[in-house]
């Protein structure tokens, strides 16, 4: 008979290694769950989000750019990436690069060093540090991934390759430690709750940057670039939904009441923004779209993202309302109009999705941040939104001057590290390459819907061979 006074190692507080008294295990479950969100709104969520809303001969080249990022990202990040953007400080815009693989670091109680301010000690939150760098990996390849929506449908494969880790390292680390990691931004006191600006602005910016110097898809597709599967589309913006619970729930970096608050102002902003961005189709176009829901959904997640945690339901929705107004507004007008934003091809139209959406929520963020709620979550004393109090709307042009700041980093950024890249390997496919699409890239396609089983040999240059295979099944 079993002893019933033996308890668990698992239950067993600061007793075992596995245990310590500084854990607590409610806030590390969370976090742990909220990273694994997160990391579901890449892969499977943009990969099969991108694979349907674009053109049927890019499914597989648009998914596996997806997918490729969302893997390349982790080594980076371990090896180097983590410590430039959580570690200690370096510069007033960078931390340390260094390894986190290390078992004695990894087990250690999480400490955000550059977080400290003034007399506040830097941030402990009460789970091992393996936690906060897989929670934060998570963020980093969500963002390299939504930039890539402004490049799908010519980049070559090989030039994203080298991109991504060059990108992570030189852009994404910047910002991440600016804003989030005890940099110059956050000692200022500028609001980021959950990425509106590391992530959502940086990547639009990023993408858009990006977007000019690959230059356009081929007249055909810029012409006519029809969804192929707007239900897969339909399920990765689900996942992408869904996954924000964590994304925006988690960064309290504990089970709280300010999580709690994050989630459902998540929700009620993304579901205003949704039914407003379908009313201005409705109203403007006569039919509600599918495509603009998803846009529309996205724009409240985006929107809501810098403030999450600290403004009250009211906000939230308002915060919607003007998330499914002003980027419909850039999207399906001002897109049309100005030289600059017909010239560059974005794809799948992140510059308006993310920095547009990111930095209007970051500006509402620096009005309707509440005192009582920033106190929850900024280490920065008295921060509060300029609806209640500020000499000249103080803490409204801090959070432009933030978004300057990110926005001007990753344009330079990302403008060389392409141009270096260009001086090894083309930017684009060939033309030839660009015409076939997913078979000339991949020597695969996503559908084999006829004649299944066949296979097209190729020549060792890549030329089409006139010898059809039969394949046996």
């Amino acid at each position: 008979m079993a002893n019933s006074s033996v308890v668990p190692s698992a239950y067993l507080q600061g007793q075992i290694p596995a245990v310590p008294e500084w854990l607590n295990k409610g806030d590390n479950a969370w976090q742990m769950v909220s990273a694994a969100l997160v990391g579901m709104q890449g892969m499977p969520g943009l990969v099969i989000l991108y694979a349907g809303l674009v053109k049927k001969k890019w499914a597989l080249n648009s998914a596996f750019m997806a997918l490729f990022a969302f893997a390349a990202v982790m080594p980076c990040w371990v090896l180097w990436a983590y410590k430039m953007s959580f570690g200690e400080k370096l510069l007033p815009f960078w931390g340390k690069a260094g390894l986190a693989v290390s078992q004695d670091y990894l087990i250690l109680q999480t400490v955000l060093p550059s977080t400290r301010y003034k007399n506040i000690t830097a941030l402990t939150p009460l789970y091992p540090t393996a936690t906060m760098v897989f929670f934060q990996y998570a963020f980093a390849a969500v963002t390299v991934i939504l930039l890539a929506g402004s490049v799908l449908g010519r980049m070559s494969i090989r030039a994203w390759m080298a991109f991504v880790p060059l990108w992570i390292t030189f852009s994404y680390t910047v910002g991440a430690y600016s804003v989030w990691g005890g940099g110059f931004l956050f000692q200022w006191g500028v609001m980021d709750y959950s990425g509106g600006y590391v992530v959502h602005l940086a990547s639009g910016a990023a993408g858009f940057t990006a977007a000019y110097w690959v230059g356009p898809r081929s007249r055909e597709d810029r012409d006519e670039f029809p969804p192929n599967n707007l239900l897969l589309a339909i399920a990765g913006a689900g996942i992408l939904w869904m996954g924000w619970t964590g994304f925006n729930g988690g960064d309290p970096f504990a089970a709280n009441v300010d999580s709690s608050m994050a989630v459902l102002n998540t929700h009620i902003c993304a579901a205003t923004s949704l039914l407003v961005w379908t009313c201005w189709d409705v109203l403007f176009f006569k039919k509600p779209s599918v495509i603009g829901a998803i846009q529309g959904m996205i724009t409240g997640l985006v929107c809501i993202t810098p403030g999450a945690g600290l403004v009250q339901g009211w906000a939230a929705l308002v915060m919607g309302i003007a998330s499914g107004t002003i980027p419909w507004y850039t999207m399906m007008v001002l897109s049309k109009k100005l030289p600059f934003l017909q010239k560059v091809d974005d794809t799948l139209g992140v510059f308006h999705t993310h920095a547009v959406a990111g930095t209007l929520g970051g500006a509402l963020t620096g009005l309707f941040a509440h005192p009582n709620l920033s106190s929850m979550f900024l280490t920065v004393p008295n921060s509060k939104g300029s609806f209640y109090g500020g000499k000249g709307g103080v803490q409204f042009w801090k959070q432009l001057v933030g978004a300057a700041f990110i926005i001007g980093w990753n344009v330079v950024a990302t403008s060389i590290i392409l141009n270096v890249i260009r001086l090894i390997i083309p930017l684009r496919m060939t033309d030839e390459e660009i015409e076939i699409g997913d078979d000339a890239a991949h020597g695969e396609e996503a559908y084999a819907l006829q004649g299944q089983g066949r296979r097209e040999k190729f020549t060792q240059n890549g030329n089409r061979n006139a010898q059809i295979e039969l394949e046996e099944p």
